[in-house]
């Protein structure tokens, strides 16, 4: 079968050329990996890929071979099949992936208990706590914090992680629905979503009253399998069949979502979210979802 090797770096430290380029394709001439070998640059210094045909069930034994023979190179590697890579659906977690805070911490910064809630969320992304639970217990501790303080967490501590604008306006501009999804609020997901250019977003509601929190949010708690849903509801709505999907996350609430989807991308993720899904991005930045998808840099759509 037709396999897509992609590399991968961090677009401010560009380590790939040709020499790396010219030892890997005799490696894998050498190793018998594959037959002919077709290299093409998606971005100078940045991103490459490698066509070659090989067995699937080789694919993850040449994956870890792979990184061996980078050694000390700061590079991601990927390996999917070569058809089919450009996706229609992209559905994205909110926060530590499109941007790179988390909102409820820093909420939480505001209301003089940082550590304890940032020690839950830890907890909660490692898969270590149920999520539910988790939220609500960070959630009553936000009780009281003046409703004003959500606006001023997001004018003064949201950011957009790099690449989210070029990531979702490229997509959209072939064709795809981009999603954001978030186990997080919807007073954030809104404003990110629009920010970002994304078509639709989801996430929890957080009760206020009388201009401050009451410590609760509207039920039913959107976790992880309401974001698993909102992947298969919106390419059922779409006429999409499961390998068109794309979708990114860095959490254990992001897993059954990134299992479900046709390429599912850990994204700077905890280690067991990494080491389950099916890619992982530990170097790139979000525009590496691109380029697993074999755009190159010059396909690019600058929002």
């Amino acid at each position: 079968m037709l396999t897509a090797l992609t590399l991968i770096c961090n677009p401010g430290r560009p380590l790939l050329g040709d020499e790396l380029a010219s030892r890997l394709m005799l490696w894998l001439d050498h190793e018998d990996w594959a037959g002919a070998v077709s290299r093409r640059v998606l971005a100078s210094g940045v991103a490459e890929d490698y066509l070659f045909e090989i067995a699937p069930a080789r694919r993850k034994e040449l994956s870890d071979a792979v990184r061996r023979q980078l050694g000390e190179v700061a590079a991601d590697v990927v390996i999917q099949p070569a058809e089919g890579r450009r996706k229609k659906l992209l559905v994205a977690d909110m926060d530590s992936t499109i941007i790179g805070q988390e909102c409820i911490d820093e909420l939480a910064d505001l209301a003089g208990k940082r550590a304890e809630i940032s020690a839950i969320t830890d907890r909660a992304m490692r898969g270590e706590l149920d999520f539910e639970s988790a939220l609500l217990e960070r959630v009553a501790m936000l009780e009281g914090l003046p409703e004003r303080a959500l606006a001023e967490t997001f004018l003064e501590r949201v950011k957009l992680n790099p690449g989210a604008r070029t990531l979702v306006a490229t997509m959209k501009k072939a064709g795809a629905t981009t999603a954001l999804v978030s186990g997080g609020f919807t007073y954030f997901t809104a404003r990110v979503a629009s920010a970002a250019g994304f078509d639709a977003h989801q996430a929890n509601v957080l009760l206020v009253k009388n201009g401050v929190l009451t410590g609760d949010v509207e039920r039913p708690i959107l976790g992880r399998a309401a974001k698993e849903e909102a992947l298969v509801r919106i390419a059922r709505e779409k006429g999409l069949a499961p390998e068109a999907t794309l979708a990114v996350g860095d959490g254990a609430n992001d897993l059954s979502m990134l299992k479900r989807a046709g390429l599912g991308v850990a994204y700077h993720a905890k280690p067991a979210v990494a080491a389950a899904a099916s890619a992982r991005i530990d170097h790139g930045d979000l525009t590496a979802l691109l380029y697993l998808q074999g755009i190159g840099r010059e396909e690019f759509v600058h929002a």
